[in-house]
């Protein structure tokens, strides 16, 4: 059995190596001793650091607003600025002007959360686990019906009561002179196409509205019907063509996928992280003055420890 042990050591390690917390904290470490070593310490410190990369940096960033190199007067303006804002920084953060600053604060949220997702970004997804994932939420991905048609209209406004014996007659005429019949002079004006490319269910449904769309894709293709009503009046359609609705292939749609996928583990592993820190924390909510007392926080803190 004691030759089990270090076995048992090794998987725990690795297992505890593979969370997304410890990759988070690393991160964080390596920055902290990073701003230490390069900028010369935090609040409080005497020194402050400039390192040929920053000054590259500067330049660079002049460089994209000016489309020229600055000049050597330019660059040490540059590095003063630089020097007056660490100064500024770090006077401000001794004087406590950094506290309950909501802007400061939203701003050390985002840089945090910031790590954290890069941490949850260093491990790339599997393809199972994408196909997985595509099979729980195929709806997004899912590519619809599409269609292809001619159209003559007529007004019921410039018709009246006769619009439904025209629309009769013109589809016997149509029906007669077959699918290369020329509609141009045909029916009454309409400021909507007369001819429709292969389209989306939803781009036709801009154009003419869902009900008259869903009529027109159970129509039989190859044959004028009609009279279809829209929120114009009525049309006579020809079908062209059209494909059905059908769900791609992983390989298809992999790139939108893996977007989905890792937005979902972000939004997971960010929510689990605050869990865990919560547990660091106590959380109280004072009561209005008046009313006396402490109450018990009616928020996700609840999970946490509240006072």
């Amino acid at each position: 059995m004691s030759d089990n042990k270090p076995d048992r050591k090794s998987s725990r390690i690795k297992t505890w190596l593979r969370e997304p917390l410890v990759h988070f904290l690393a991160i964080g470490v390596l920055i902290f001793l990073s701003y230490h070593l390069w900028r010369g310490g935090g609040p409080g410190s005497d020194r402050i650091v400039i390192t040929p990369g920053q000054v590259d940096s500067m330049a660079a960033r002049f460089t994209r607003t000016w489309q020229r190199s600055p000049t050597e007067q330019e660059l040490k303006g540059l590095i003063d600025d630089y020097v007056r804002g660490e100064i500024a920084a770090r006077e401000a953060r001794a004087l406590g002007l950094d506290r309950d600053d909501t802007i400061i604060q939203r701003r050390l949220r985002q840089k945090l959360e910031f790590l954290a997702e890069d941490a949850s970004n260093a491990q790339p997804p599997t393809e199972a686990e994408l196909q997985a994932w595509l099979d729980r939420h195929p709806d997004p991905f899912r590519i619809e019906p599409k269609i292809a048609f001619r159209q003559v209209y007529l007004n019921p406004d410039k018709r009246g009561e006769s619009i439904t014996g025209d629309a009769d007659k013109m589809l016997r005429q149509l029906s007669a002179a077959g699918p290369a019949v020329d509609i141009g002079r045909l029916g009454d004006p309409l400021m909507l196409p007369q001819e429709m490319s292969l389209s989306s269910r939803s781009a036709v449904s801009r154009l003419f509205g869902s009900r008259f769309t869903d009529t027109i894709l159970s129509l039989e293709a190859g044959l004028w019907s009609g009279p279809i009503r829209s929120g114009y009046g009525l049309h006579l359609i020809y079908v062209q063509q059209r494909t059905a609705a059908r769900m791609p292939d992983l390989a298809e749609i992999r790139p939108l996928v893996e977007r989905e996928f890792l937005a979902q583990r972000r939004k997971r592993e960010l929510a689990a992280m605050y869990e865990r820190l919560l547990e660091r924390y106590h959380v109280s909510m004072q009561q209005p003055s008046g009313q006396g007392g402490t109450a018990n926080a009616a928020t996700s803190a609840d999970r946490g420890r509240v006072q």
